[in-house]
């Protein structure tokens, strides 16, 4: 079954409750009505702001009432609020916000995943030959430095375990084990040592068995593949849609304790609710 199906009706099996804090948005008030026809979500609009949600953000963060108070009164902090609280499973948001408001609203509301400092993205990523896979960091982290290096590896790894069923994950660089040097080769050397994920490995060597086995290095079975920096990840998602032709989705933001969708505010009503779909899937 494809991956997308495959989610949809997961969705329906087990309809998660979706906060969407734009639904003076058009595209996502279609999209709302379009997951509730359809039983893959309960759609919810922002609630009042109560004592519950000024509890929940004084919890996750340790701040004064009176400051998460006034936090509340802003649509972003208060979905991520309602997900803190627990009235919401999945927060769905962007559409008419840039991305670094919904990662601080959902940083400070929500927090992030046991182990994780960083937040990140990855596209999912569908292959005419069937093949699904995920590419991270390709639209929030510019340079990570080692840290955040193995925050993004570690994200993207239980992300590819959510949404693929399991997850091989090879942090990419030029160089595969010491054919080559370099500041870049050293950081991605740093990262797997510590997480114990494949790297440093060239692309060929992370995808196709056989150059694996020659460069011995992993199986050539990698279905995350983690780029080093922003630059790498962008660029190379979008080689895949043009020469490939293969389907991104996204991107989605990772990292959080729980599912936290970021929309381009481009997006179609068919967009969000793919979106919201998938992100129901990682919950």
């Amino acid at each position: 079954m494809p991956i997308l199906e495959n989610f949809f009706e997961r969705a329906r099996a087990n309809p998660a409750r979706v906060v969407l804090p734009e639904l003076d948005d058009p595209r996502v008030a279609q999209a709302a009505e379009i997951l509730r026809q359809e039983g893959l979500a309960e759609p919810l609009g922002l609630a009042e702001p109560s004592v519950a949600h000024v509890e929940a953000l004084v919890a996750a963060r340790g701040m004064k009432p009176a400051i998460a108070k006034r936090m509340i009164a802003k649509p972003l902090f208060r979905a991520a609020a309602m997900v803190a609280a627990g009235e919401a499973d999945v927060m769905v948001a962007g559409a008419d916000s840039p991305t670094k408001k919904v990662i601080e609203a959902a940083s400070i509301g929500i927090g992030l995943s046991s182990g994780v400092a960083t937040p990140s993205s990855f596209f999912l990523m569908i292959f005419p030959d069937g093949r699904e896979m995920i590419f991270a960091d390709c639209a929030v982290n510019v340079a990570p430095d080692a840290a955040a290096l193995g925050d993004i590896a570690r994200a993207s790894h239980a992300t590819g375990e959510a949404l693929l069923g399991s997850a091989k994950t090879a942090l990419l660089s030029f160089s595969t084990d010491r054919s080559g040097q370099g500041a870049s080769v050293d950081l991605v050397r740093e990262v797997a040592e510590a997480t114990g994920f494949t790297g440093p490995v060239q692309a060929d060597a992370a995808l196709n068995p056989t150059i694996a086995r020659k460069k011995e290095m992993g199986e050539g079975d990698a279905n995350v593949l983690v780029f080093p920096d922003l630059n790498s990840g962008n660029i190379g998602y979008k080689l895949c849609q043009e020469f490939a032709g293969a389907q991104a989705i996204g991107p989605f933001l990772q990292g959080f304790a729980k599912p936290v969708c970021d929309l381009s505010r481009g997006a179609t009503v068919d967009d969000i609710v793919a979106s919201a779909v998938v992100a129901i899937a990682m919950a």
